[in-house]
């Protein structure tokens, strides 16, 4: 055959595992695998490199609902550049943007806006509201969308539904999976008053304790079972929810996070101040134990970073009025190659969280792995290449990355999107030419 793209002479991650092949890429789909495949208008030599199925982001904050983000902060093209510079091929993006996207017409100018301004392909979450419960149906299923989003703690605007009386009517509003940030409300605002302006930020992790992620998981997995709504919980932090929501996963599935597998209280907080607060809290090592735990046992589904950029001056704010979220698309497959160095994951484990789990849990079609039919996203990485995370390398507006001056051993040196090349050896040339993620509705 003759193919448009052919990866020659590297090791290809498969789900049984590692095996030396080749790939070949026709009209931006995996046409072939195997070897002496043929000829190709570009051939990419990946000896003595890895390819993985394109990586995906499933949470990411990106500020921008067609209107241009946050200027200084983030944008569409500022945060998918830094996704292919760190190896993702796509990312799921959260609905509390400006504008939000909690109706048919934002849902709408948001999918029409990512062709042109991003650099990898883009799914878009529904914010779920008390008042758009009756459009739900509709919304979830429209081009693009990966799923609903319900805010149970605090949020901004009106992307909060914190009562179990109007997250039962979302849940009974369509049949698609719901993703949920979990913290209880209630406890958060009787909790408030033990605290004051300009307490330590290790405070953060106090007032949104244990207790108030473990209740809000229950109460949600409580409603599911009650409705027979799949839902999906957005970064579980603590082992008593990891351990309840094993016994679960008949209708919930998990999400962990990054930070909570490689980051710990106080030390983090100790180390990064402000930079370190983000919602919900990094806890200390037991509850960071324990989300590793629930990566082995497989009671983990997805992993994501929760890229939530701020400008510098509210990031550094006293505490409670800190901006809470850290950066993270495009140092989470650095971060977690160098958890596989470390001997912490397998690799073929490292691609069911960031691959495989990620297009399984929200029905991306045709992405997530490497087989014949599929879309031809690659993260290509140097499993042996020793680099150094710099405040200089990172893309986001923000300019900051709480992983600034950690070595990780495995790098992402190519990042193929639909056959395309976007990144190779950390430059990214040509115009931005990302889509909307098709989704099984």
């Amino acid at each position: 055959m003759n193919f448009d793209l052919l990866i020659r002479n590297g090791v290809v991650a498969f789900p049984w595992g590692e095996v030396a092949a080749d790939v070949g890429v026709q009209g931006g789909i995996i046409a072939a695998i195997g070897t002496n495949l043929g000829n190709a208008e570009q051939i990419f030599d990946a000896a003595h490199l890895t390819v993985l199925p394109g990586i995906i982001d499933p949470h990411v904050h990106f500020r921008d609902g067609g209107l241009g983000g946050i200027k200084g902060v983030e944008d569409m093209a500022s945060g998918t550049l830094g996704a292919v510079l760190g190896g993702v091929t796509s990312v799921f993006d959260m609905p509390n943007t400006e504008p939000a996207a909690t109706s048919a017409e934002t849902v709408a100018r948001k999918h029409d806006y990512i062709s042109g301004q991003a650099y990898c392909d883009v799914g878009i979450y529904v914010g779920g509201t008390k008042e758009n419960i009756v459009e739900l149906a509709a919304l979830e299923v429209m081009p693009g969308v990966c799923g609903i989003k319900i805010f149970a703690g605090s949020s901004t605007g009106n992307l909060m539904v914190e009562d179990d009386e109007h997250i039962g009517m979302i849940m009974r509003a369509g049949r698609r999976r719901i993703s949920f940030h979990s913290e209880d409300e209630y406890r958060l605002q009787a909790r408030k008053s033990r605290f004051s302006c300009g307490d330590p930020y290790a405070s953060h992790a106090q007032w949104r304790d244990v207790e108030c992620a473990y209740l809000g998981t229950r109460r949600i997995t409580a409603l599911a079972r009650k409705t027979g709504r799949p839902a999906h919980i957005l970064h579980v932090s603590t082992a008593e929810e990891f351990a309840f929501l094993r016994d679960h996963k008949a209708l919930m599935s998990v999400e962990v996070l990054l930070n909570h597998l490689v980051q710990s209280a106080p030390d983090t907080y100790d180390r990064l101040g402000p930079y370190g607060v983000m919602n919900p809290p990094v806890r200390d090592e037991r509850h960071r134990l324990a989300a590793w735990a629930a990566v082995a046992d497989g009671t983990v589904d997805t992993l994501a970073s929760d890229h939530a950029p701020h400008a510098a001056a509210a990031k550094e704010r006293p505490w409670p009025d800190c901006a809470s979220g850290m950066t993270g698309v495009q140092t989470l497959l650095p971060m977690m190659l160098e958890q596989v160095a470390q001997g912490n994951l397998s690799l073929s484990r490292l691609t069911s969280l960031m691959a495989d789990g990620p297009a399984r849990v929200y029905g991306a079609v045709n992405k997530g792995r490497i087989a014949a039919g599929y879309d031809a996203d690659f993260s290509i990485v140097d499993l042996r290449a020793r680099r150094r995370i710099e405040k200089s390398w990172i893309a986001s507006q923000c300019g900051w990355t709480p992983f600034e001056g950690v070595v990780c051993t495995g790098w992402p040196v190519a990042t193929i999107v639909r056959g395309q090349m976007v990144m190779r050896d950390g430059a990214v040339a040509g115009a931005p030419t990302g889509r909307p993620v098709l989704f099984r509705s």
